[in-house]
């Protein structure tokens, strides 16, 4: 296809300049936003049109850009050259398309489909320009070998091959899975003592819907960079990147010895081998060996043999990559009813999610952590398998890069007016993780009759994660760290511990009494990684557990025996779904023997415990799905954050009620790691952790707002807590507790002007 380079900015230039100009008179975008835009896009289009390298390496780009132009979606070509695609904690995500018909295009033509593409959107030329800044990041720092991965994304497999081969061009030895892999397996392959990596990257989005993907970047330990090495490397590499640095070799001219593959006992046939004779580690066995060892119930196998009615687990993929590692790690340990649930796909990797519900505006994630993608899990198992699922104790659900784990269980009849009269319900991983420290606590107390250096141990748990399990740690003398959103804050700040850096911790004693009756004209920085400690004394060094609200788990360990290290006796530094399926069936499977279940042992152990008591976490993402698109979603998540620290004006003044119960204290919690993004102006601070209200005095009832800090959307939290005498109680309260935590939401959106579902104000 011809292109007139030079009549077509032409014509981009007056499109653009029209379409920002109307958007900032609809009032769609600020005068902030709409000064970026028209200052960025049309240079940022003509880099890229004008680059024959890009040209290059993607001969289609021009075509797909004038046929936008010529469908007229000049709000797509601004949103995809407006900025570079956002650098977050973990590395890069963002949208591959904008709509359905182009990832279709993507999935059927590869990598150089001519659709819309530009340095904001997931590409071939963002990914290599991404990887070249990394690779030269590396260099400098003499780190030389590094792990790759790809998930059941569209064309992952081809988006991991280039950024393979431009690692190999850098002179790095590649170790490459050959087929769709979990992304904990390439936490665990980074420090396995047969590869010693110095980095890693998974291409996958996690559990975003089908139209994203993206770059996780993992340290030598496999934990994400800290935050400091991260924006140097952002800022002086990546950023700084141009196409002059992008350079490739083919596997098939890999060096001897520069190219290892990844995977299972043979290759999986997805990428060629190259004829040659190349080296092949089985890491998908290496990474179920080192799991096994967390097993409590050594026995479990003769004991499953032995029951009349073994444990039964449901299994749902959610069309990623725990669809063999799952089932594959159970049925090793020795359970023998495990059902896959294979109606409608789910149980084979497709990056295009078909089961779950698509229509412009309202795509669904495939999060196994979301009640209603559960929905979808629990009516195909049913169709799978009908008339049996009253049989079945479990249904697991992974995510597709198999990193968050979701549990289904069943509820005991007297309860089930709580949960909309079903029989079933999607367990929160607050109450999941929970049950998974009570049981390993337990377990140990009945082997030994004390826990074993209890003064030791500690927990890391974000601090949007329940307090169920900060008092049940307590309870057990059991020290405990709250840290901000994300594994990367709970690796971080165990690693920490383990380093020596107790007395920073006890300082943050007084820093949260600091922050909570702070001068609300001069806002302190928070530490980059922690929140809040308790207990946490001169011993402390053994993690028994790392666990988010976000249906992330782990187990750190020890100290490490040296930086490139997983912890001693520990798990991989990131969350791992595989993992905490295995955790949670040996739980269901020692409950059934015991006569009981989940739902009850969680009741029992927790919720009746007096020196716990019951927690209700509540959590609504807004929008309900995804993001709220492009630069007018930029504008629409400043205008929300502001209300909410207006009505964090409020109640400093005290005279702010939320779903009428009034709030005793607030504040907000701003960490500074997104202000590149976000620039601090005389009238916003971006409250990247957010803002807290407080509804008792002793800090257990809680409202949390906070914000995305790479994408378009927010996170509303809530805790309620009360102490409960016996099981009516127990049952009255909750019904109390959930009622008002529907109320606090209703209430929340009103105030915010963020009613559910909507896209735009």
């Amino acid at each position: 296809m011809a292109v007139d380079v030079e009549a077509f900015l032409e014509r981009a230039r007056e499109g653009i300049t029209r379409y920002l100009q109307e958007a900032r008179a609809a009032g769609q975008i600020d005068g902030q936003l709409h000064r970026d835009a028209l200052a960025s896009t049309f240079p940022n289009l003509e880099k890229w049109l004008r680059d024959p390298k890009i040209a290059d390496l993607s001969p289609s780009l021009k075509r797909g850009i004038i046929t936008a132009a010529d469908k007229g979606k000049w709000s797509d070509i601004v949103n995809a050259f407006r900025q570079q695609l956002r650098f977050g904690t973990g590395g890069i995500r963002g949208m591959m398309a904008f709509d359905r018909e182009s990832i279709i295009q993507l999935k059927e033509l590869g990598l150089d489909a001519p659709i819309l593409k530009g340095p904001n959107t997931f590409n071939n030329i963002v990914l290599l320009l991404t990887s070249a800044g990394v690779a030269k990041f590396g260099k400098d720092r003499n780190l030389s070998k590094i792990v790759i991965g790809y998930d059941s994304r569209i064309r992952g497999v081809d988006f991991a091959s280039i950024v393979a081969q431009l690692f190999l061009a850098y002179g790095y030895t590649v170790y490459f899975f050959d087929a769709a892999c979990p992304y904990p397996e390439v936490t665990y392959a980074i420090p396995d003592s047969m590869v010693k990596a110095d980095i890693g990257i998974l291409i996958s989005a996690s559990h975003n819907d089908y139209r994203y993907n993206g770059y996780k970047l993992s340290c030598g330990n496999g934990s994400q960079f800290d935050p400091e090495e991260r924006d140097t490397m952002y800022n002086d590499y990546i950023c700084p990147a141009t196409t002059n640095d992008i350079d490739t070799l083919p596997f098939e001219e890999a060096p001897e010895g520069k190219l290892v593959f990844l995977g299972g006992e043979t290759s999986a046939g997805v990428v060629s081998y190259c004829g040659g004779d190349v080296k092949h580690i089985n890491m998908h066995e290496r990474h179920r060996e080192h799991v096994k060892h967390f097993l409590m119930m050594q026995n479990l196998a003769n004991r499953q043999d032995k029951l009349p009615n073994p444990l039964k687990i449901g299994f749902c993929a959610f069309h990623g990559v725990g669809n063999v590692a799952v089932p594959r790690l159970l049925k090793e340990v020795g359970y023998k009813e495990i059902w896959p649930v294979t109606k409608r796909g789910l149980n084979e990797c497709n990056g295009l999610f078909p089961s779950f519900r698509s229509a412009p505006g309202l795509e669904q994630q495939p999060d196994p952590g979301d009640p209603r993608a559960m929905d979808v899990a629990v009516d195909a198992f049913k169709d799978d398998y009908p008339g049996r699922f009253d049989e079945m104790d479990i249904l697991v659900g992974t995510d597709p890069d198999a990193d968050r784990c979701g549990v289904v269980v069943k509820v005991p009849e007297e309860q089930r007016f709580l949960y909309g009269d079903r029989d079933w319900t999607l367990l929160p991983a607050d109450d999941l993780w929970a049950i998974v420290v009570w049981y390993r606590l337990h377990n140990e107390m009945e082997k030994h009759g004390k826990l074993l250096d209890a003064e030791k141990k500690f927990v890391t748990l974000s601090h949007t994660t329940s307090d169920s399990i900060t008092q049940l740690a307590l309870k057990h003398g059991i020290g405990v760290v709250k840290t901000w959103v994300g594994f990367a804050s709970l690796a971080a700040a165990t690693r920490e511990i383990w380093d020596g850096a107790e007395n920073k911790y006890e300082k943050l004693l007084r820093y949260v009494t600091l922050i909570d009756g702070r001068d609300p004209s001069n806002p302190p920085l928070c530490d980059p990684f922690v929140c809040q400690c308790y207990a946490m004394g001169e011993k402390r060094s053994v993690n028994i557990g790392a666990m988010e609200q976000s249906n992330g788990f782990s187990i750190l360990g020890g100290p490490p025996p040296d930086k490139g290290s997983l912890g001693e006796g520990g798990h991989v530094r990131d969350k791992d779904g595989t993992f905490a399926a295995f955790l949670t069936a040996e739980i269901a499977a020692w409950a059934k023997e015991k006569g009981t279940t989940l739902f009850d042992l969680i009741d029992e152990n927790i919720y009746l415990d007096p020196d716990i008591g019951l927690f209700v976490n509540g959590y609504e993402p807004d929008p309900m799905d995804g993001e709220y698109p492009g630069i007018e979603g930029d504008r629409l998540k400043k205008s929300i954050l502001r209300r909410a620290l207006g009505y964090f004006q409020l109640a400093l003044a005290g005279d702010l009620e939320i779903a009428g119960v009034p709030v005793k204290s607030a504040c907000v919690y701003r960490t500074g790691k997104y202000d590149a993004i976000y620039p601090p102006s005389y009238d916003f601070e971006f409250p990247d952790e957010g803002a807290r209200f407080y509804l008792d005095e002793e800090k257990l009832n809680h409202v949390t707002i906070r914000p995305s800090g790479t994408g378009n959307s927010l996170r509303f939290h809530t805790q309620l807590h009360a102490t409960v005498t016996d099981k009516d109680h127990l049952i009255s309260n909750k019904y109390r507790l959930h009622h008002l935590t529907d109320q606090i939401f209703q209430d929340l959106r009103r105030k915010l002007k963020a009613p559910k579902g909507r896209l735009f104000l």
